[in-house]
């Protein structure tokens, strides 16, 4: 049972180069991947720049996605924007997992089950969607939170689970040091995401764990892409077998 997921910050609308908020642009990006999942960072909720749009429900609309969570993580005088997971399958558990460090920028990692079914076959998969944060100390302090969380502790190793989001990580150290001894994979190795128009940083990750099989895993590199958002997504191409 194959599927695509796609992470993607997408700066709440607006280019990284023009900085102009046109919200096609991100839909026409989405659209050309046809994800089945996608983990979004920065979407707006009610922002003036954004057009007050509720960016979770414009993009699930006018993209066929069913089924949606949202997770506001930075409350502005007026709107918000957080983290968005947007599925063709049904989710539940839908949780937060606070990440906060005092004296910092709220952040959170958006979860959730979600439960895909192809044909006669059906699987629940686990997804943590994040944007960590600007210091290097702070991902650290961020990850280890993430890997005692509660629920996550109690998983088995063979559980299939997908890490994704904006890891701030400029020199992609978090996933060798933190989330490899907890049995996790890096699907984007050293893909370069940021700046969006001539990217030299590989900011944005993919990670995933248990009963899963990583086909392809790339950058986006459409012309769209470097135009949309200050950030580029990443793509993957995953096979689950069913328990």
């Amino acid at each position: 049972m194959r599927f695509r997921v796609i992470t993607y910050n997408i700066h709440k609308g607006v280019g990284g180069v023009d900085r102009r908020y046109q919200l096609a642009r991100i839909i026409d990006t989405l659209a050309f991947y046809e994800p089945d999942i996608a983990l979004l960072q920065e979407v707006a909720d009610g922002i003036p720049r954004s057009g007050h749009h509720q960016q979770v429900d414009v993009l699930g609309e006018t993209l066929g996605f069913q089924h949606r969570a949202y997770q506001p993580n930075v409350t502005l005088r007026k709107g918000a924007h957080g983290n968005a997971i947007l599925s063709r399958f049904p989710l539940s558990d839908i949780h937060d997992i606070d990440l906060t460090i005092p004296l910092k920028k709220r952040r959170r990692s958006l979860a959730a089950t979600c439960h895909l079914s192809i044909g006669k076959h059906s699987s629940p998969l686990l997804i943590y969607n994040f944007h960590l944060g600007l210091v290097s100390f702070e991902r650290t302090i961020q990850i280890r939170r993430f890997l005692a969380n509660a629920t996550f502790q109690k998983l088995k190793t063979t559980a299939p689970v997908i890490v994704a989001g904006d890891f701030n990580d400029l020199w992609a150290t978090l996933g060798k040091r933190l989330l490899e001894p907890a049995g996790f994979q890096i699907a984007s190795g050293l893909s370069k995401t940021f700046p969006a128009f001539r990217p030299v940083r590989p900011l944005d990750h993919v990670f995933f764990r248990g009963n899963l099989i990583l086909h392809h895993c790339f950058p986006s590199r459409i012309k769209v892409a470097k135009r949309a958002s200050d950030h580029l997504p990443i793509i993957a191409d995953f096979e689950i077998h069913p328990p």
